[in-house]
Formats: C-alpha cells, sequence, structure tokens
C-alpha cells in the first residue's frame, strides 16, 4: 500500500511541476487515501498479532 500511495505522490509531484493541476490533484489524492488505507492495515494487523501473542 505505501509503494502505491509514494508513487501517487512522485506523480502528483512530476504532474505539479509540468502544470497538470487536475492531474496532480487527483493523484494527491490518491496517495492520502492509500496512505490512510495502508496505516489502517498496520494497525489491525498490529492489534491482531499482539492479541494472538505472536
Amino acid at each position: 500500500m505505501f509503494s502505491w500511495a509514494l508513487g501517487f505522490l512522485l506523480l502528483a509531484i512530476v504532474a505539479g511541476v509540468f502544470g497538470f493541476g487536475g492531474i496532480a490533484g487527483t493523484a494527491a489524492g490518491f496517495a492520502k487515501i492509500l496512505f490512510v488505507v495502508g496505516l489502517a492495515l498496520f494497525a489491525l494487523t498490529t492489534v491482531v498479532h499482539a492479541i494472538r501473542g505472536r
């Protein structure tokens, strides 16, 4: 998830540099969503592993 978020963030930066504001905004939005989903999944798996004792 984090690699996808990083990819979209880089796409947003490159698109912004070249003046493609719409694409940059969309890519930045996807990057934010993927980052939050990745954090949620990481937290969920951490809690599950803590409960199971691993």
